[in-house]
């Protein structure tokens, strides 16, 4: 895998979000300009996958961000953190009220993001470094929890479905 392609693709919708946000942006080839004003270039083919894959609408007004659920549905949301974790989780444990999730580098920030926008009750909150997130949750028992269900995630056979609940006692 090359972790900087990654990094870019990343980035690069990172930015595609930001811009649909403050502009109005009618097509993909003004789109694609824009990003080329901000040093992205990318092929079309790439552009469409890009808006597809963050869930973005056309309407009249230009393509917009769905303000509910800042990558779509809830199930997109699963489904992009089932990607990200698979794509750069090296490793999940707990750590008394926090879950640690390690990194490839440059892995941080999209599975921050990807655990904030999933909006799962035991997610506090999240802090992003290089290679390391530290998810802040209610409390141990929910820390416990959320590291099991992640952990879940990072096995292909579960990311057809959502994560069972957790049926544990707080603590």
């Amino acid at each position: 895998m090359n972790i900087n392609a990654s990094g870019n693709a990343l980035r690069r919708r990172d930015e595609i979000l930001r811009l649909v946000r403050e502009v109005s942006v009618r097509s993909q080839e003004k789109l694609a300009a824009l990003l080329q004003s901000r040093g992205y270039s990318v092929a079309q083919p790439t552009l469409s996958r890009d808006l597809k894959d963050l869930g973005l609408a056309k309407s009249p007004s230009g393509y917009v961000v769905p303000e509910t659920a800042p990558v779509g549905a809830p199930g997109r949301a699963f489904e992009r953190l089932s990607r990200v974790l698979r794509e750069f989780t090296v490793s999940i444990a707990r750590a008394a009220a926090l879950v640690v999730v390690k990194t490839s580098a440059a892995g941080a920030d999209p599975v921050a993001r990807a655990l904030d926008e999933w909006n799962d009750p035991h997610v506090s909150g999240t802090i992003a470094g290089e290679d390391t997130v530290f998810v802040a949750t209610p409390g141990r028992a929910e820390a416990a929890a959320l590291a099991r269900r992640l952990t879940d995630l990072l096995s292909p056979s579960r990311t057809s479905r959502q994560p069972r609940q957790s049926r544990e006692r707080r603590a």
